[in-house]
């Protein structure tokens, strides 16, 4: 089973949601024979609105003649099995004529979130943030790579100012020349508030988060259907990262008046950094600055 305290051991939300539907389907119907299912070639897809962080599964639709079932009624099933297996993580809902949608809650992305920010989940075959040894030909920036290695500078410099200036406290927060982002205060960090909903609701905020989000993902579970591009990945986040930091400020009035907003802001500036550093070293073999 599925349990809560498993939830983030997986990096990936799809990653996460293509175990559990695997297993329900494993347990809970007749031998499949449908070599998609077997390999968790599930189809599952992320929405692109960025105000939640959704995703859609037709599996029910898929398997239901094999099993002799409705696809509504296997949608139920599945449904009511993840429900109640970490429903304090997705909202599930089922829509005709068998669809399942998945709707992260607040309170889960914020827990997804912390785990990014501090390097505690992993990407690919290692720790986010681990450490890089760069060649001579990784040292030279492609001048079409040169945003996405400017937006990693940034992301560092700025939380290293937050940290100069007390608004964070890091333990180490350079390590033989590469940023662990070990907290000390706040930790966690208030990405929601007493209600439980997040704090980060600006536009160009739900943005980065739903380019974080599909980022792990394909890093997890590349799409079968092609291989993920990664330089323009990486150039859509960093993109993501400029409006962002363009039009969500962290000090000012912001920091006076809403530290925990600042807080919650910050953490978004790890979290985006330990991503663009594993895309630039892992995915495109480049060397991540920590200035320029």
């Amino acid at each position: 089973m599925c349990k809560k305290i498993q939830t983030f051991k997986y990096t990936s939300l799809k990653q996460l949601l293509y175990e559990c539907i695997s297993e329900f389907l494993s347990i809970n119907t007749e031998d499949i024979k449908n070599k998609d299912i077997q390999l968790k070639r599930i189809p599952l897809h992320k929405d692109r609105n960025n105000n939640k962080i959704l995703y859609t599964s037709s599996v029910a639709l898929q398997v239901s003649d094999s099993q002799n079932r409705k696809a509504m009624e296997l949608a139920r099933a599945i449904a009511f099995h993840l429900s109640a297996t970490f429903g304090d993580v997705f909202n599930v809902q089922i829509v005709t004529p068998g669809w399942i949608h998945f709707e992260l809650t607040d309170s889960a992305l914020g827990t997804w979130l912390q785990s990014l920010a501090v390097g505690k989940g992993e990407l690919g075959s290692g720790e986010i943030g681990r450490e890089f040894h760069p060649t001579p030909a990784t040292l030279s920036m492609p001048n079409s790579l040169f945003p996405v290695q400017y937006a990693h500078a940034r992301c560092c410099s700025l939380v290293l100012l937050a940290h100069r200036e007390r608004l964070i406290q890091l333990r180490e927060p350079l390590v033989n020349s590469s940023p662990i982002w070990s907290l000390i205060s706040p930790n966690p960090i208030p990405w929601v508030n007493c209600n439980q909903r997040l704090r980060l609701n600006h536009p160009d905020e739900r943005h980065l988060i739903s380019e974080l989000v599909r980022i792990v993902d394909n890093i997890e579970c590349p799409d079968v259907r092609g291989s993920v591009k990664w330089e323009k990945a990486a150039l859509n986040l960093s993109q993501a990262f400029e409006n962002f930091w363009r039009n969500c400020r962290i000090w000012g009035e912001v920091k006076i008046v809403s530290p925990e907003v600042a807080q919650a802001r910050l953490g978004l500036l790890m979290a985006t950094q330990s991503v663009l550093k594993f895309v630039l070293e892992e995915n495109l073999g480049i060397f991540a600055p920590l200035e320029l």
